[in-house]
């Protein structure tokens, strides 16, 4: 489709014409005019689709030739003029202009204005809008879930920030003015787009660009972020089907580089298998850094576990069961200090919950894990500096850290409470209704459950892991608390 700039001040009509090729405007070519000869010429020579052209120009003895000739040669006329004048006005009625641009126009009028002119010829000229998947065409979802031998093109899959904006972006699809308008299919999570035109090698990178174009002018007009995945022309596989499952595939990679991206997919995403939960060693150095309130050592914890990935990443729900097993880790804290009672604290914490579940990006999550874990190292200095530390708690706090030494005893524990041993055993068995003797088994014997459930270490390394250090009294220890041994529990485990 041409464009046609006729416009008699060289810095306008270059400027203009470097706007037209700047900004996503579809035109395929841009012919200018500097006088009216050449402009008539030019109307007869080239039969732009759209006309933009200076009134002032226009001599007045030549007025209705002008008019006769461009209502032939020219589809759209959009007029210019420094004259905000009535005669000005009404000679633009005589052309049916689609607009008039009154000096200084601003860049963002010309887009527009350039645009829905642009939409008006080409459904006018009867071309069916591709963009529209309720008129007949070739393609439709089947060709997304299917296996169909057709001609395929290029897809991008556009996924915005939440699945709310689905219906918004579809309208801003539609309504972009795309050089070859795609077919457009809303998903429940995302757009598909599909160019029907096969591109050639030489076009590899066409498609990232426009996908670059897209997201800025989305962010722009909705102040939302939008992740692309694209297929390269010329690549394998050659159906929709394929296309579309390489980049339903490559979704999940936004969790890891964030919004505002376009992934190229050239091959599928393979994920890197980790385990999820903190280890016990994990566990006793997040009590220690929590109790020691170790800000800069938890910073480089979180800094080294979850910042600076590289491919092949781990599944993202792995990484999220990881979240969640150090939040178990806070939340056991919380408690320890009575935390929970607090009711902004409770607050964050089901919040904070929530965003390690369902928030999209890793990033923006790990921020808000470690605010989070700032607060509640706050709120327990608050503590500390009012002597609200129950002593029960900070005892049961040093037996989590400790339970894996053999001679661990209610000494030790009554110490680092800052209270004798009869008085620590008579207040923990008022607040817990529970021994001391009963209280470590119980912590051994959790841990030892999650180590026979999560890992293959025998059943004489786990013992010796928990502090038990002969295997015999172990289990004896273990069937006490359970109602199986080590190994039947191990068992029923795998059958299930």
């Amino acid at each position: 489709m041409k464009l046609l700039v006729a416009e008699r001040d060289p810095k306008e009509r270059t400027g203009l014409e470097w706007l037209v090729r700047s900004y996503p405007i579809p035109f395929t070519e841009v012919q200018t005019a500097g006088d009216f000869g050449t402009l008539m010429e030019t109307l007869v020579r080239q039969t732009p689709s759209v006309c933009c052209v200076e009134l002032d120009m226009i001599p007045r003895k030549h007025w209705d030739a002008f008019r006769r000739r461009i209502r032939v040669y020219s589809r759209t006329v959009i007029g210019i003029t420094a004259e905000a004048t009535f005669e000005r006005a009404m000679q633009a009625i005589e052309l049916h202009a689609a607009d008039l641009w009154v000096k200084p126009v601003s860049p963002d009028r010309i887009k527009r204005s350039l645009n829905t002119a642009y939409r008006g010829v080409a459904e006018s000229s009867g071309r069916e809008k591709p963009a529209s998947i309720s008129h007949a065409s070739p393609l439709s979802y089947r060709s997304l879930f299917l296996e169909e031998d057709r001609g395929t093109g290029t897809l991008l899959l556009l996924q915005p920030e939440s699945p709310d904006a689905i219906p918004s972006l579809y309208r801003f699809l539609e309504n972009y003015p795309f050089q070859d308008p795609p077919f457009l299919f809303p998903l429940s999570d995302a757009v598909a787009a599909v160019f029907s035109r096969p591109r050639p090698e030489a076009d590899h990178d066409r498609f990232p660009r426009e996908g670059y174009a897209l997201i800025r002018e989305w962010l722009k007009r909705h102040r939302q972020s939008l992740f692309i995945a694209v297929c390269p022309p010329g690549r394998e596989p050659p159906t929709l089907r394929g296309q579309y499952r390489l980049a339903r595939q490559a979704l999940p990679l936004r969790f890891y580089l964030g919004d505002q991206q376009v992934w190229t997919v050239e091959e599928p995403v393979r994920w890197t298998e980790i385990d999820p939960f903190l280890t016990p060693d994990e566990q006793r150095l997040w009590v220690e850094m929590l109790e020691q309130n170790d800000r800069d050592g938890i910073r480089a914890w979180v800094q080294e576990e979850f910042y600076g990935l590289k491919s092949p990443y781990p599944d993202p729900g792995l990484l999220r069961i990881r979240l969640t097993s150090l939040l178990a880790q806070l939340r056991r804290f919380m408690k320890s200090w009575s935390l929970s009672d607090d009711p902004a604290l409770e607050s964050d914490y089901h919040r904070i919950f929530s965003t390690v579940l369902y928030h999209p990006l890793l990033y923006r999550i790990v921020q808000e894990m470690l605010l989070f874990i700032y607060r509640i190292l706050e709120a327990v200095g608050e503590q500390s500096a009012h002597r609200h530390n129950d002593p029960v708690e900070r005892g049961i706090r040093y037996m989590e850290r400790e339970f894996h030494r053999p001679e661990l005893g209610l000494e030790d524990v009554a110490r680092e409470a800052g209270r004798n041993p009869s008085y620590f055993s008579y207040l923990l068995s008022q607040k817990r209704q529970i021994s001391f003797r009963d209280l470590l088994r119980s912590i051994r014997i959790r841990h030892a459950r999650r180590l026979l459930e999560t890992t293959p270490l025998s059943i004489q390394e786990i013992a010796a892991r928990c502090g038990y250090p002969r295997t015999n009294t172990f289990s004896r220890a273990f069937k006490k608390e359970t109602g199986h041994s080590p190994r039947e529990h191990r068992n029923q485990k795998k059958r299930e």
